[in-house]
C-alpha cells in the first residue's frame, strides 16, 4: 500500500507540473457545450499514465482524457483527472488540480489531490488517515445544515428544470452558504481540511471524485451516494459531509428538495 500511495503522490505531482507548464500556451477545444479540454489536460494524462505503468504494469487505467481505458477489468485501477477544473484553468482562474486514486476490486486504496496553484498535496491511504503536505487532517465537526458552508458541482450542459438546480436552491435556504467552485476534487480535499463541511453531485465521473471520497473519509467525515446508497465507483455521485449529523440532515434536504414550477 505504501508504494501505491507514492506513486500516486508522485503521479499527481507530476500531473501538476505538466499542467503548470502549459499555462498561458495551450490551445482549446470544446468536448460539449461548455466542457472544454486543453493540451494541457492531454499531455498531464500522458505523463501520469508513464509514471503509473512504469511501477506497476499490470495495473488498470482510467482516464478522463479520450475517456481511456486500458484493462479496467483488472485487480488494481487506477482513476485520474489529469485536470479536474479545466475551466478555471482556460481562464486563469487559480482553482484546478490533478486528481488520482487507486482502487482494489473497486475499493480506494490510496489518492493524492496535487494543487499546483497552492502547492499543496492531499493524500491518504486506507485506514491511516488523511493529509495535506504531511500534516493530518480532520473534518470540521459541523453537526448542523444551518452552520455549514456547502460545495457543489453542477453538469457543464444543465437544464433549467434539472433536480441539481431544485436542490442547489434548497441548499442556499438551508445551509450557511454555498460555493461551486469549479473543482470537484478540492471540493472533497477542503471537506477533509475543514474548510467546507459538505458536498453534493449528480453529474460527476469515478475519476473527479474518487480520490476526494477517500480523503473525506479518512479525515473522518462521511461519503454516500447522494441517495444515501454507499458510495460506489460505478455510480459515482456523491454527498459528503463533516460528520454523520450533518450528513443525515443533508441527504434529507437533497431527498425532498421541492421541484420548482
Amino acid at each position: 500500500m505504501a508504494d501505491l500511495l507514492k506513486t500516486c503522490e508522485e503521479a499527481a505531482r507530476a500531473g501538476g507540473a505538466v499542467i503548470s507548464d502549459w499555462v498561458g500556451r495551450f490551445s482549446v477545444r470544446e468536448k460539449g457545450p461548455a466542457d472544454l479540454v486543453t493540451q494541457a489536460d492531454e499531455a498531464a494524462q500522458a505523463a501520469i499514465q508513464q509514471i503509473i505503468f512504469k511501477n506497476f504494469p499490470d495495473h488498470g487505467f482510467i482516464g478522463e482524457e479520450k475517456d481511456c481505458r486500458l484493462h479496467a477489468d483488472a485487480e488494481y485501477c487506477w482513476y485520474v483527472d489529469p485536470l479536474d477544473g479545466t475551466t478555471n484553468y482556460v481562464h486563469r482562474v487559480p482553482h484546478y488540480c490533478t486528481s488520482i486514486a487507486v482502487a482494489r476490486l473497486g475499493k480506494i486504496e490510496a489518492a493524492a489531490v496535487f494543487d499546483p496553484v497552492s502547492k499543496d498535496c492531499y493524500t491518504a491511504q486506507r485506514g491511516q488517515g488523511a493529509y495535506c503536505n504531511g500534516v493530518r487532517l480532520q473534518t470540521s465537526g459541523v453537526k448542523s445544515l444551518s452552520a455549514a458552508l456547502l460545495a457543489a458541482s453542477f453538469s457543464s450542459h444543465i437544464d433549467a428544470g434539472s433536480k441539481e438546480i431544485d436542490q442547489f436552491v434548497s441548499t442556499l435556504l438551508s445551509c450557511q452558504a454555498v460555493r461551486r467552485t469549479g473543482s470537484a476534487a478540492l471540493n472533497m480535499c477542503y471537506i477533509a481540511a475543514g474548510r467546507f463541511d459538505g458536498f453534493w453531485a449528480l453529474s460527476t465521473k469515478a475519476w473527479d471524485v474518487a480520490a476526494g471520497a477517500l480523503l473525506v473519509e479518512e479525515a473522518g467525515g462521511v461519503v454516500t451516494h447522494w441517495s444515501g446508497d454507499a458510495f460506489d465507483l460505478t455510480q459515482p455521485h456523491p454527498a459528503a459531509s463533516a460528520t454523520q449529523e450533518l450528513h443525515d440532515q443533508f441527504l434529507e434536504l437533497l431527498a425532498n428538495a421541492p421541484q420548482r414550477k
